[in-house]
């Protein structure tokens, strides 16, 4: 599977492919130079409960983490995910 990031302005895509075909997205919200607020992530039906939803979040607080950033979650899914999973809590917006 390959993770990209892409970034224009205030938005932000990270994108999940495998096979050349996008899984998995998420959209983000810029609101400063080290924060972010994660609005939507999406998985295409054909992936779904084969923890390519899990994947895609775990890729984002890798970043966040290599990139000093911190996130407020909107987006429910994501929002689920990270709280059953203490260890991602550290990039949580306080």
């Amino acid at each position: 599977m390959e993770f990209t990031h892409n970034e224009e302005g205030a938005k932000g895509l990270f994108e999940l492919f495998k096979d050349g075909e996008c899984i998995a997205n998420m959209t983000y919200s810029r609101i400063d130079a080290n924060n972010i607020i994660v609005n939507h992530t999406a998985v295409h039906p054909s992936q779904k409960e084969k923890g390519t939803g899990k994947r895609i979040v775990s890729e984002m607080v890798a970043w966040c983490r290599a990139n000093d950033q911190k996130v407020l979650v909107l987006c429910p899914f994501t929002k689920g995910v990270i709280e059953r999973i203490p260890e991602y809590q550290d990039i949580l917006r306080k």
